[in-house]
């Protein structure tokens, strides 16, 4: 009996986790280009901010995964990451939608941020970016100017 607990065991592990390599080929990664973002004209230093960024799916099998995210300083350099299914080629359908999605952004620093955001190649192959800086106000100059207002 403990042998064909044994061998049911032994059949049972080796028949229910495939390590089948075409289980990872079932999808892929893509960065695709911003096509527009809605960010403060000014930070308040200390605060927190959601900031907002459009984007195009080209069909059905795509999935927002994640932002890439690189930090240099003061400049921040943003890209959207899907996950796009190929196993589902026939049923990935549909118009291309527009997706909108965000990020919380936290203002430690005092100098003007400079945030690069992802648009695509141009013709030559070469990475193309939306260029917006913005300035960083004290919260307590802030809270002064609008207390005047």
């Amino acid at each position: 009996m403990k042998k064909i607990a044994l061998l049911f065991i032994f059949i049972l592990t080796m028949t229910s986790c495939s390590l089948d390599d075409s289980v990872s080929e079932n999808f892929y990664l893509e960065v695709l280009p911003i096509e527009s973002v809605d960010i403060p004209e000014y930070f308040v230093q200390g605060e927190s901010y959601e900031i907002f960024v459009s984007y195009t799916k080209p069909n059905s099998c795509y999935y927002f995964n994640d932002f890439i995210y690189e930090i240099d300083g003061h400049e921040r350099t943003v890209g959207i990451v899907n996950t796009v299914y190929i196993n589902n080629t026939a049923v990935c359908g549909g118009q291309p939608e527009q997706v909108t999605v965000s990020f919380d952004f936290l203002v430690n620093g005092s100098e003007t941020y400079i945030f690069k955001f992802y648009q695509g190649e141009d013709e030559n192959g070469e990475d193309q970016y939306y260029l917006v800086e913005v300035p960083v106000m004290d919260g307590r100059q802030f809270s002064l100017q609008t207390a005047k207002d």
